[in-house]
């Protein structure tokens, strides 16, 4: 696979470097081979991706030649993309990722969607948000964006990971509605708050070793290690809502595949009402939504 990319030279065209990395990546296995092309070289050579199609026979010249070659080793050794380009996009904003940081899914925008469906009619409130273990704090950056009289605060275990939070929030200028705060999910927090989000570690522990490479290698065990059925943190956080939801507020939690009946059954033995599943555009139940009651 490697041997592909011995074409990669600054004489090289747009159109054939986009080729020879594509080809390189679908030997590898790689998902998405032609995208992560695409990314990789329009970072590298600094043009977008209407340049490479208005231009696609013009050389990419040496410095960008360089780049790229070392920026497609480094996926073919099975490193995200965005961990690479040290950013991802996540509803509509463009997040930073580093190592201590899960890398943010567009999965995970289930959770917004369903936050907007649930509240849609308070969208103008000064809503109180809480997100249990923000990480790179792109549910947080989401809901702010979306209730713009909203406060919000992030709350993680990793000192990295909140400065990482801090950094974005900064980046998509939610500074003055935003917080961060290091520390465990039950660590006295203020409250109560309309609005609890969480995408917490729901991966089983005996399953970690299993996980795709770019999962495995590059994300921070902290925020994939479920426990032994992968349902620890729900059941933590869980015991904590009543307090932490106010009177008919929700909370909403990621869950992984197969996991929502389970936290349902937790969101129902803490009282919570309207409780469902909302399913991710691949059709499975992605987040589970509930509500505490107003009396």
């Amino acid at each position: 696979m490697d041997a592909l990319l011995d074409g990669l030279t600054p004489e090289t065209s747009r159109r054939q470097a986009m080729r020879l990395l594509a080809d390189a990546f679908a030997q590898a296995g790689i998902e998405d081979a032609t995208i992560d092309a695409r990314l990789l070289l329009c970072a590298a050579a600094g043009f977008d991706h209407v340049a490479l199609i208005r231009d696609p026979d013009l050389p990419i010249e040496e410095e960008a030649a360089e780049l790229a070659l070392a920026m497609a080793k480094r996926r073919l050794a099975r490193e995200p993309v965005s961990r690479i380009l040290g950013q991802r996009s996540f509803w509509s904003f463009d997040l930073l990722v580093t190592p201590a940081v899960l890398d943010p899914r567009p999965d995970t925008e289930t959770v917004v969607d369903g936050a907007l469906e649930v509240l849609v009619e308070r969208q103008g409130e000064a809503l109180a948000v809480l997100d249990l273990g923000t990480g790179s704090g792109a549910l947080l950056c989401a809901l702010l964006d979306i209730f713009p009289q909203a406060q919000g605060l992030g709350v993680d275990l990793s000192k990295e990971a909140c400065a990482v939070a801090r950094e974005n929030i900064a980046r998509c200028e939610l500074n003055q509605r935003g917080q961060v705060r290091q520390g465990s999910w039950d660590a006295g927090l203020p409250g109560p708050y309309d609005l609890v989000v969480s995408n917490p570690p729901y991966i089983e522990s005996g399953a970690l070793a299993g996980l795709d490479p770019e999962v495995r290698l590059h994300d921070p065990m902290l925020a994939l290690d479920g426990g032994h059925d992968g349902l620890t943190a729900y059941r933590a956080i869980a015991a904590l809502l009543p307090t932490l939801v106010a009177p008919g507020g929700f909370a909403i939690l990621e869950v992984g595949q197969g996991q929502a009946q389970a936290v349902m059954d937790l969101l129902i033995g803490q009282g919570f009402t309207e409780v469902r599943a909302k399913p991710d555009l691949a059709g499975v139940e992605r987040a589970v939504i509930g509500r505490k009651a107003t009396v």
